[in-house]
C-alpha cells in the first residue's frame, strides 16, 4: 500500500503535490517524492522518511512546471528500505517517462526475465515499480509511429500493459512532452481517482490515490479511474481517456475500508466512514449471538480507525462507549511498520490507558482487524493493568488467514496470528477472556451496502481467493520463502535475507 498523486496545474504544481503526500501520509512512511515537469525538463526530488522531513523549501523552489506526480512509499516483504527504492522512477527511453505505483506484480520476476531477454531493458533495483515503468516504455515505443505519440498510441501501449502485467496496480506517469498518464488494473483492486478546478487560467486536473486528497486541494471529485481504463491529461489541459483491457470488472480491495483508507475518502463511490458504521452494526449482532449473557459496562475503540464501528456498535448494543486510550501522533501507523521488533517497540509509544476508564469494569475493545496479533495482545495487556475485570476483544474484520499479494504487507501465514487458530486460541494467546470476529459474509455486505452498484471485492486475506487467477500454492510458497521480516527490522545477518532481497518489491 502506497499512495500516488498526480495532476495538470495552471501554475507550479508543487505545492499542490506535496500538500496532497501530507493529506496521504498515512498509506506511506518510509520515503517520499515528488517530480514536475518543465517542457521536456523533469526536475526529481526524493528521499526515505515522511514527507515533511524529505522536503526542504530549497527543494521545492527546484520543483518547478505545471505538471507533476508524486509518491509516499510503504516497505513491505522484499523492498529495502533506502532511497534507491523511493519513486518516482525514471527511463529516459523513449521519450523521457517517471512513474509511480501502488500495488504489487505477481509476475514481476517472469516480466525481469523478459526485458532483460527479450525487450533489452535493465531494472536496476529490486522494486516491481520499476520493471513497471520499463515495460509502459517498452510498450511505447512499440507503439509509437515515427517515434512520435499520440493518445491513441499512449492507450496503445496501456493496452500492452495490461496483456503482460499481471496483480494489483494504480499508476501515475508522466511522459516528457506529452502529458500525464494515469491507469488501473483490469480488476481494479487498487483504488485512484480524478478530479478538477475550475480557474481563471481554465480546469486544472489531479489524480490520487483517494478522493481526501482532492477535498483538501480544492477539487471536485469526477470518478473513479475505471479498471483497466486509461486516462491522458495533455500539456495543453486536454482530458482523454479510453478503455484499455480486454476485460476488466471492478473488484476493490475490502481491506481499504476495513483499515487503509481515511474515514473521509470515497472509494469506487463507496464512502468509507459508512462502511465502518455498517461494520459496527453487524458485529454489534454477532457480540450480541456470542456474549451471553451481555456482561459489557464499557465499549473502547483502538484509535483512530475502528472509532466508527466502535461507537455504532455500542449503540445498537445500548452500552456506554468511551474512549480508553490516548494516541501519540507522532508514532507511526504500526501495521505499516517494516519488522516485528518496531512494531513490538511502538506500541506502547503510541497508545497509552486512561485507567479510571478501565478499572473494575468489563471491557469490549474493538479494533478494525487482527494481523499479526502484536498490537492486540499488548493492548489487552494494556487494558488489564489499568485495573479492567475482563477484557474482550472485537474485531470489525474477520480472520486474517491468508497472505497478501496485491500490495499489503500480509505475505506470510506463520505471521498471521488467525492462520490455523480457533478463536479460542486466539484469544489465549492475546490474553482476552473472549475474541469476536466479523463475518466475511457481513463484511462484504457491510461495503456493498454503501454501493449497491459494487457486488465483487477483493477479499484474498480473509478467504484465500485470489481474484487474478495467476497466485498458485507454488507462488505462495516462493513468497513465503523469500521473505525475512529480520531484514526489514535490522534484526537479521545479510546471508539470512539474500533470497528475501531477491524478490520484487510490493508496494
Amino acid at each position: 500500500m502506497c499512495a500516488i498523486i498526480g495532476g495538470v496545474a495552471r501554475t507550479t504544481i508543487s505545492q499542490l503535490l506535496y500538500d496532497g503526500l501530507q493529506v496521504l501520509q498515512h498509506r506511506g512512511q518510509d520515503a517520499a517524492g515528488i517530480v514536475t515537469a518543465e517542457g521536456n525538463t523533469f526536475h526529481m526530488h526524493k528521499g526515505s522518511g515522511l514527507v515533511r522531513d524529505v522536503f526542504r523549501t530549497r527543494d521545492m523552489r527546484n520543483l518547478v512546471g505545471n505538471m507533476g506526480i508524486a509518491h509516499v512509499r510503504y516497505p513491505t516483504a522484499g523492498s529495502a528500505s533506502s532511497p534507491a527504492e523511493a519513486q518516482p522512477f525514471y527511463v529516459n527511453s523513449p521519450f523521457g517517462i517517471v512513474l509511480a505505483h501502488n500495488g504489487n506484480l505477481t509476475n514481476a520476476e517472469q516480466l525481469k526475465i523478459e526485458l532483460f531477454r527479450q525487450d533489452l531493458r535493465h531494472v536496476n533495483t529490486n522494486s516491481d515499480s520499476e520493471v513497471l515503468l520499463n515495460v509502459l516504455a517498452h510498450e511505447l515505443r512499440a507503439s509509437a509511429a515515427n517515434q512520435k505519440l499520440d493518445p491513441g498510441a499512449i492507450f496503445a501501449a496501456v493496452a500492452g500493459v495490461h496483456r503482460r502485467c499481471r496483480g494489483a496496480y494504480a499508476v501515475v506517469a508522466m511522459i516528457a512532452g506529452y502529458g500525464l498518464l494515469a491507469f488501473r488494473d483490469p480488476f481494479g483492486i487498487r483504488p485512484i481517482v480524478v478530479g478538477r478546478a475550475e480557474t481563471e487560467a481554465g480546469p486544472e486536473y489531479l489524480v490520487a490515490s483517494e478522493s481526501v486528497a482532492l477535498d483538501t486541494l480544492g477539487f471536485k471529485l469526477l470518478r473513479d479511474v475505471a479498471p483497466g481504463e486509461a486516462i491522458l491529461i495533455d500539456e495543453a489541459g486536454h482530458f482523454h481517456s479510453r478503455q484499455c483491457a480486454e476485460a476488466a470488472s471492478r473488484n476493490p480491495c475490502i481491506f481499504e475500508y476495513v483499515y487503509m483508507a481515511r474515514p473521509d475518502s470515497v472509494i469506487d463511490g463507496i464512502s468509507v466512514y459508512e462502511t465502518r458504521l455498517y461494520m459496527g452494526e453487524s458485529l454489534a449482532e454477532k457480540v450480541r449471538r456470542i456474549l451471553v449473557p451481555l456482561d459489557v459496562d464499557v465499549v473502547i475503540p483502538i484509535p483512530d480507525t475502528s472509532r466508527p464501528s466502535a461507537m455504532q456498535l455500542a449503540n445498537r448494543l445500548g452500552l456506554t462507549y468511551r474512549e480508553g486510550f490516548i494516541k501519540n501522533r507522532y508514532i507511526g501507523r504500526t501495521f505499516i511498520m517494516p519488522g516485528q521488533a518496531m512494531r513490538k517497540k511502538s506500541v506502547r509509544q503510541k497508545l497509552n490507558a486512561i485507567g479510571i476508564e478501565f478499572k473494575g469494569k468489563n471491557v469490549l475493545l474493538v479494533d478494525d482487524s487482527i494481523v499479526r496479533g502484536t498490537t492486540s495482545q499488548q493492548i489487552v495487556q494494556m487494558a488489564r493493568e489499568a485495573g479492567a475485570r475482563k477484557v474482550y476483544f472485537a474485531s470489525a474484520a474477520p480472520p486474517v488467514r491468508f497472505p497478501n499479494v496485491y500490495g499489503i504487507d500480509m505475505p506470510t501465514r506463520q505471521e498471521l496470528l488467525a492462520t490455523g487458530r480457533t478463536e479460542e486460541e486466539i484469544a489465549r494467546l492475546i490474553g482476552a477472556d473472549a475474541v469476536i470476529y466479523q463475518d466475511l459474509d457481513a463484511l462484504v455486505a457491510a461495503v456493498h451496502k454503501a454501493n449497491p452498484a459494487i457486488t465483487s471485492f477483493e477479499t484474498s486475506c480473509f478467504d484465500g481467493r485470489y481474484i487474478t487467477g495467476d497466485v498458485t500454492p507454488e507462488y505462495l510458497a516462493a513468497v513465503e520463502a523469500l521473505r525475512c521480516d529480520g531484514a526489514l527490522a535490522g534484526n537479521a545477518s545479510p546471508a539470512t535475507c539474500q533470497l528475501d532481497l531477491s524478490l520484487g518489491a510490493v508496494q
